[in-house]
C-alpha cells in the first residue's frame, strides 16, 4: 500500500484532538467569564446607581458649597489634594482645572444657559438640566454667580494597580491554559497514542508487546479490549499458519511419490503433462511454505556477506532457473550492476527467490514486448546505505486501482487466468515478504508502458549486521 504523505505541523495541530479540547476549554472559560462578569456588572451597577447616586449628589452639593461663591481656587486646590477628585471651574471670573486629563471633565461648557440670566422655572438653582455631557451631568454644579463646577474621580493613581492585577490575572489564565494542555496530553492524548501504536503493531502482525495501559477509566478499558482482540487474532493466525504448514508438509510426500511413479511410465504426452502438473503443485507447495515462514515476525534469515561478484553469480543462477521454467524460449534481459558494491549481510537464497519471481513475472507478462525486461541494481550510500533492485517490463501494465493489491497473496488482476498463463498470485507476495524480512520495502508502479517493481533493501557500507 502506498504510504501516506507526512502531515505538516500546522495540519497536525488543526486536526489534533488535544488542541480542540484545549480550545473548547478556553472558549467555555471566556464565555462563562463574559456572562458572569456582564451579569454581575449589570446587577451591581443598577443597584449602585439607585442606592448611591442620591448620596453622591448630596455630597457633590456639599463640595460645591465648600468651594464657595465665587469659587475660591485655594479651597478648590486643597480639596483636590485632600480627596481623589479632579475639579474644573469655568465662569466669568474664575477658570481653573486641577487635572486636565481626568475623565469626566469636558473641555467644553456643559450648558447653553446665557450668563446673567436665572435658570428656567422648575430647575434647581445649583443644577442645570441642559447638559452637553449627560454621562457626568450629575457631577456638575452651577453657582449663583454663573460659575460651572465639574467634579470627577481622579483615577490616574488607580490605573497602575488594575493594570498589575490584569497582568497577573492574564498570567494566571495562561498558566491554567498550559496546565490544561499538559493534563490533556498526559492523561488523554498520550494513552491514545499508545493505543494507536499498539494497534499499528498488531496490524503488522507483531503481537509480542501488548498495550501497557493500566488505567481504571474508559481508556484503560479500551486498551484491554484491543489487547484481547490482538490475542484472539494471534490465536487465529497461529492456527492458520499451523494448518497451512501441516497441509503443505503432508502434501509434499504424496507428491514426491507420485512424481517418482510418473517417472516410471513410458514416454508419452500424458506422462509429460502429468510431470508438469506435479511440478507445478510442488512449486505451489514450496511457495506456500516459504510464504508462511516469512510471514512470521521472527523469520530466520541465513545472512552471508554478498558483494558485486556474488550478484553476478546470483543472476546467472536466476537465468538458469528461468530457462528451466521456460524451455521453449530463453528469456532476454538487460542488466545494470554498480561498479563498486560493498559487501552486505543478506540471505542469498531468499534474495535469489525475490529476483527470480520478479523477473519471471516481468518476462511472462511482457513476452511479446519489443524490448526485454530491464534489471537495474543501484547502491545509495546516504542514510545508512540502501540498495534498490528495480525490474521494469514493457508489457501492458496494470490498472491503477489494482497496484495496491498486486502483492497480496493469491491476487491476480485477471481472475480468469490459469496458473500456466499467470500463476496463482504468490510470486510478488513472496517478493514483498523477502524485502520486509530484510527490513526493506517493495514498491510497485506503472512505468507507462509496463510495470516497474522496486525492492529497497538496507545495504550498509561497513558490512555490519542489518536488523530486520
Amino acid at each position: 500500500m502506498t504510504p501516506h504523505a507526512p502531515m505538516s505541523a500546522w495540519h497536525r495541530w488543526r486536526h489534533s484532538l488535544g488542541a480542540r479540547l484545549v480550545l473548547l476549554f478556553v472558549l467555555l472559560a471566556l464565555a462563562s467569564s463574559a456572562v458572569f462578569v456582564g451579569g454581575v456588572q449589570h446587577a451591581l451597577g443598577t443597584g449602585w446607581r439607585m442606592a448611591v447616586r442620591p448620596l453622591v449628589e448630596d455630597y457633590v452639593d456639599r463640595l460645591a458649597a465648600e468651594v464657595g461663591t465665587p469659587p475660591d481656587i485655594e479651597r478648590a486646590r486643597a480639596l483636590a489634594e485632600r480627596l481623589p477628585l479632579a475639579l474644573r471651574i469655568e465662569g466669568p471670573v474664575v477658570n481653573w482645572v486641577s487635572n486636565r486629563e481626568a475623565p469626566g471633565l469636558s473641555g467644553e461648557p456643559l450648558f447653553h444657559h446665557p450668563p446673567g440670566q436665572p435658570p428656567a422655572s422648575g430647575m434647581h438653582p445649583h443644577r442645570h438640566h441642559r447638559l452637553v455631557d449627560p454621562e457626568h451631568a450629575w457631577l456638575a454644579r452651577t453657582t449663583a454667580d454663573g460659575h460651572l463646577l465639574q467634579f470627577a474621580l481622579d483615577t490616574e493613581g488607580w490605573v497602575r494597580r488594575p493594570r498589575a492585577i490584569g497582568a497577573f490575572t492574564l498570567a494566571l489564565l495562561l498558566s491554567l491554559l498550559g496546565l490544561t494542555w499538559w493534563w490533556v496530553r498526559r492523561w488523554l492524548l498520550r494513552p491514545l497514542q499508545r493505543i494507536g501504536a499498539g494497534a499499528e503493531r498488531f496490524g503488522r502482525g507483531d503481537f509480542s508487546q501488548p498495550i501497557d495501559l493500566a488505567r481504571p477509566d474508559e481508556l484503560g478499558e479500551l486498551a484491554g479490549r484491543v489487547n484481547r482482540m490482538a490475542t484472539d487474532l494471534r490465536g487465529m493466525l497461529d492456527a492458520q499458519h499451523s494448518l497451512l504448514l501441516a497441509i503443505s508438509h503432508e502434501l509434499r510426500s504424496p507428491l514426491t511419490r507420485a512424481r517418482l511413479n510418473a517417472e516410471l511410465i513410458d514416454d508419452s504426452p500424458e506422462r509429460d503433462a502429468l510431470l508438469r502438473d506435479l511440478g507445478q503443485m510442488r512449486d505451489l507447495i514450496s511457495d506456500l511454505l516459504e510464504s508462511e515462514r516469512l510471514t512470521r515476525p521472527d523469520a530466520s534469515l541465513q545472512r552471508t556477506l554478498t558483494d558485486a561478484a556474488d550478484w553476478v553469480a546470483l543472476l546467472a543462477q536466476v537465468r538458469e532457473a528461468l530457462h528451466a521454467a521456460y524451455p521453449q524460449a530463453e528469456p532476454a534481459l538487460c542488466v545494470q550492476l554498480p561498479e563498486h558494491l560493498p559487501a552486505a549481510p543478506v540471505d542469498r537464497t531468499r534474495l535469489a527467490l525475490l529476483v527470480r519471481n520478479v523477473l519471471s513475472n516481468a518476462w511472462r507478462h511482457a513476452a511479446d514486448a519489443p524490448f526485454p525486461p530491464e534489471l537495474s541494481v543501484q547502491w545509495h550510500p546516504e542514510a545508512g546505505g540502501w540498495l534498490t533492485l528495480s525490474v521494469r517490463d514493457r508489457g501492458p501494465g496494470v490498472a491503477p486501482e489494482q497496484l495496491t493489491r498486486l502483492a497480496e497473496p493469491f491476487y491476480r488482476p485477471d481472475s480468469a487466468r490459469t496458473r500456466s498463463a499467470g500463476g496463482v498470485g504468490l510470486g510478488l507476495h513472496l517478493c514483498r515478504r523477502v524485502a520486509e524480512a530484510h527490513g526493506g520495502t517493495l514498491i510497485l508502479e506503472n512505468a507507462a508502458p509496463g510495470l516497474r517493481v522496486t525492492a529497497r533493501l538496507p545495504w550498509p557500507a561497513s558490512g555490519a549486521t542489518i536488523s530486520a
